[in-house]
């Protein structure tokens, strides 16, 4: 249940230039979204057309209305700035509504893309990586390339618009009195940047605490039985608390960051106003401007305050969402070790002829697994596979259905190199009950029918009856309907495994892989299941890794691996004279079955 060191190692941030190719990709998500995108930045040109012109029309109403006493033009001039203001009401709904669609829509496609790169990838990149870091990024990583793609660069684009438009105004309006209050732009500009470049490490640190935090608490919860069953329940919290206090610290430390950020750019941007109000005031009193000037100005002044702030905001959003693009796209960028060759073909219907041939393998590591095994299963034969714990018997199964792909040799089946045709139409004829099961968190009909779910009814009842599993299903209240709970933990085991065995049955395959499918049911039920495979594997070529006697007699062939060779093979008989390993199993193991 513990995290080791290297998993809850933080991953070094790209350089900023790996940063901004990773936000404008992200960026370019947008691309479907092309109108709604649009319309919400038009509505932006307009919302801030207005804004800029509000200031303007404060001022006439303040020197045409009020200083020339009059209240016709003032009553007007009000109920036009009132509608100005629903105006800008009207496009601000409708920007804020395009925006988020638009945004909605591209944490949907990520979510739908990861998904779809996360099933296809082979078992290599899933033995090295987290589910819980999975989950993180899924979900809050996306949250933040989806406020990215949304509020962040509109609000972004709205700040540096408005910027502009009011320097360009306030110039315009009286070029000295602009120059002093534009004094503070530069400070401005400066404190944003350097704040963006120390919160964008801490904001990635942050994220993978959050990744690991999601794993501890993912492991536990998927271990409760085993953390209950050895009395760790204490020692558990401790370590998840651990975990806690250190994103707690990252996140108290990125709130320290913010929280000196925001007044400090509050101050410089007020400073500016503050001058205004004291140079501005003397020139009115002077009369070199209008109090209507004086009033516009600080308007102005003040609608700067808001996209200053926002700066302060939206840079940390940007450089989150610019860690969290960098981990999503290096799971879309993952290549999967396992790939259809641009011209394999979908494999025809088989017999179920199966050759390996001077196979070899090993995972990551120059420690083969498999070493030269060489084996022919004829259609309809039944191979069981022996050995000791780590001999190579689960890597040879694992390499039939292309789960990993043998760094030398190569498997046929009907003399079709397997690398050579679809992963899709290859395992369409591959039937697998592993030993430990997994059902899904649905019922015990959607389960049997997953291979194939345009089975009918009688189909899904004719397998749970060859598995020995109908009549516990029709025990239960709700029958087939039943719901199993989160990979099927409402059944016993041995009824876990005789849904699978119906599942595998169902899918009709050419070629059947079962695990040690017995070793979870009882004396009674393993006979009634082993009459029910002997039956079913007419016709079928069959391999089994078994530790039960019972089911090593089904075989035609029986394979020794041995530190990932095969060091003998014969019936039971054969090997019983000729093979003191086998000798050696038989009488640790097998007998006590």
């Amino acid at each position: 249940m513990t995290t080791t060191t290297s998993q809850a190692q933080l991953s070094v941030a790209a350089p900023a230039t790996a940063q901004r190719r990773y936000l404008w990709r992200a960026l370019l998500l947008l691309r479907p979204y092309w109108k709604l995108t649009g319309g919400a930045y038009a509505a932006l040109v307009a919302i801030t057309l207005i804004t800029l012109a509000t200031p303007q029309f404060i001022r006439w109403i303040i020197d045409r209305g009020i200083g020339a006493g009059d209240t016709g033009l003032l009553t007007w001039a009000v109920l036009g700035l009132l509608g100005l203001t629903v105006v800008r009401g009207l496009f601000t709904f409708w920007q804020g509504r395009w925006t988020e669609i638009a945004s909605q829509g591209v944490a949907c496609d990520l979510r739908n893309a990861m998904l779809d790169q996360l099933t296809h990838l082979s078992f290599a990149y899933h033995d090295r990586t987290e589910s819980g870091q999975l989950l993180s990024r899924a979900m809050q990583d996306v949250e933040r390339i989806r406020f990215l793609t949304g509020r962040a660069v509109l609000g972004l684009v709205n700040a540096v618009v408005l910027l502009i438009g009011t320097a360009i105004a306030l110039l315009l309006m009286n070029p000295q009195l602009a120059l002093l209050a534009l004094l503070t732009m530069p400070l401005l500009a400066w404190q944003a940047t350097a704040f963006g470049l120390r919160f964008r490490p801490i904001s990635l640190a942050i994220q993978q605490q959050m990744a690991v935090l999601t794993t501890r608490l993912e492991q536990n919860l998927r271990g409760a039985r085993i953390v209950k069953a050895f009395a760790q329940e204490d020692k558990e919290i401790e370590r998840f608390e651990k975990e806690n206090r250190s994103w707690f610290d990252l996140s108290a430390h990125a709130a320290w960051l913010q929280a000196v950020n925001t007044p400090l750019m509050d101050l410089i941007a007020n400073a500016a106003t503050v001058f205004i109000l004291w140079y501005g005031g003397r020139l009115v009193i002077s009369g070199q401007i209008t109090l209507g000037d004086l009033i516009a100005f600080t308007t102005y002044l003040s609608q700067m305050a808001g996209p200053v702030r926002r700066f302060g905001m939206i840079i940390p959003a940007i450089a989150q969402a610019g860690a969290s693009s960098e981990r999503i796209f290096e799971i879309l960028d993952a290549q999967s070790q396992v790939q259809d060759e641009p011209d394999a073909q979908a494999l025809p219907p088989v017999a179920g002829h199966l050759r390996f041939e001077n196979v070899s393998f090993a995972y990551s590591n120059p420690h083969r697994v498999l070493n030269g095994v060489s084996f022919d299963a004829r259609p309809g034969q039944v191979l069981a596979l022996l050995g000791p714990t780590g001999s190579g018997k689960s890597s040879v199964i694992n390499l039939i259905p292309r789960f990993y792909d043998p760094t030398s040799g190569r498997i046929t089946i009907d003399g079709h190199d397997i690398r050579h045709v679809t992963q899709a139409s290859l395992r369409r004829q591959i039937g697998i009950v592993l030993q430990e099961s997994t059902l899904f968190a649905t019922t015990i009909r959607e389960n049997i029918a997953f291979g194939r779910p345009n089975a009918t009814e009688e189909d899904v009842i004719e397998a749970a009856k060859a598995a020995q599993a109908h009549d516990f299903i029709m025990q239960m209240q709700a029958g087939y309907a039943t719901e199993v709970g989160e990979r099927g933990a409402t059944l016993s085991g041995g009824q876990r495994q005789r849904i699978a065995i119906a599942r595998a049955l169902l899918k009709d395959p050419r070629i059947l892989i079962l695990d040690d499918a017995t070793a979870s049911v009882d004396t009674e039920t393993e006979r009634l299941i082993q009459k029910a495979l002997a039956r079913l594997m007419e016709g079928r070529t069959s391999i089994i890794i078994a530790q039960r006697l019972s089911t090593v007699r089904l075989a035609d062939l029986i394979l020794i691996l041995e530190k990932g060779r095969v060091t003998a093979a014969g019936t039971h008989e054969e090997l019983l004279a000729t093979s003191s390993l086998y000798q050696r199993i038989y009488a640790g193991q097998l007998e006590r079955a």
